[in-house]
């Protein structure tokens, strides 16, 4: 039997803290005697949900229960881990350029869009850059941050098709954990996003995503045009600085809200936010320094690789101008003999 616990008021976060704990504790009492532990969990979500959901977020697709999102997670990793490799098992890689120049010019076009959108519907306009609470309301500007925040979270799940490409081009060494993490973890962030915090300061970091997505496609779109474009994308080490400097740019804004006592938004989504965002600059900064370290690796290799073929060619040069010193020699003895014949 599950009992009713939402709309209540607090005078101080303390006695909410504490009244959201009573409610906890009394529900797995009530769901602990039959061991229901599944009922549980949806009883826990239904609470947060009736507390703190956006009930404009209902009319979407697959906004009713994250299940949905778990699920297609679910399918991404199946198809990564075990069923895309073991079809590619006996088959060539496909090449596919055509598709990945199509599919790289529409995130390009999809990313520049919701960058533009995410000016246009607020932090270029009203949004205040130290700290913007959520705007639950009706208005057009709110709707608009809304619609924005769901294609944001639609254009994370096509973003799949990443790593389904690899998959079937066989290109394993790009199938790193840090890449399966990010493409698993942003559609379940994402699907929270849409569903509880539509706007604010929880957009800020996909304002700056888009604008970093707009240069990653950019540059595998012409990756995949051919090798005569190669000498165009000089700039590829910069794309994981760029990554970096975006989750530095996050840290940077959210702990200012996090610390500011003016700051009207969730300090707790402060905190997410946060350890997400330190997350990402770990993982990214340890794969820049190893790709780093690797880089240099090879640089010596090839150095030493081409010592030995200089040492070679160096020793045949001057084996060449002893064999040519002792052949003007032997003429010039030639020569004296010849005269010395001659006299006589």
């Amino acid at each position: 039997m599950a009992m009713q616990y939402h709309n209540y008021n607090s005078s101080t976060r303390y006695e909410m803290v504490v009244e959201i704990a009573n409610i906890a504790l009394d529900e797995f009492k009530t769901h602990h005697l039959t061991r229901n532990y599944t009922g549980l969990v949806q009883r826990y979500y239904q609470l947060v949900e009736e507390d703190y959901g956006d009930p404009r977020a209902v009319r979407f697709p697959l906004m009713e229960h994250p299940l949905f999102t778990f699920g297609l997670v679910a399918l991404y990793l199946s198809w990564v881990l075990v069923l895309g490799p073991f079809f590619m098992r006996d088959r060539k890689p496909f090449q596919l350029r055509r598709t990945l120049v199509v599919y790289n010019a529409f995130q390009v076009l999809l990313s520049g869009y919701m960058f533009y959108e995410h000016l246009m519907a607020g932090w270029l306009n009203y949004y205040n850059l130290k700290c913007q609470p959520v705007d639950y309301s009706d208005g057009p500007m709110s709707k608009r941050m809304l619609n924005l925040c769901y294609i944001y979270y639609l254009s994370k799940l096509t973003e799949f098709a990443d790593t389904v490409f690899f998959v079937l081009r066989k290109k394993s060494s790009q199938i790193t954990w840090l890449h399966v993490y990010h493409h698993s973890v942003t559609p379940l962030e994402t699907w929270v996003l849409v569903k509880f915090l539509a706007g604010g300061n929880a957009t800020f970091p996909n304002l700056l995503n888009n604008f970093v997505h707009v240069c990653m496609y950019f540059y595998y779109m012409m990756s995949a045009m051919g090798p005569e474009y190669a000498k165009f994308l000089w700039w590829k080490k910069y794309m994981t600085e760029l990554q970096i400097a975006q989750f530095v740019l996050c840290i940077v804004h959210t702990t200012r809200a996090l610390f500011s006592n003016q700051c009207q938004f969730s300090k707790f989504i402060s905190a997410l936010l946060l350890l997400n965002a330190s997350i990402f600059f770990c993982l990214f900064m340890n794969f820049y320094m190893q790709s780093y370290r690797k880089s240099k690796a090879q640089q010596q290799q090839q150095q030493l690789a081409a010592t030995p073929a200089l040492s070679s060619k160096a020793d045949g040069n001057n084996n060449n101008n002893n064999s040519a010193l002792q052949q003007d020699k032997q003429q010039q003895q030639e020569q004296i003999l010849a005269h010395k014949l001659k006299a006589h």
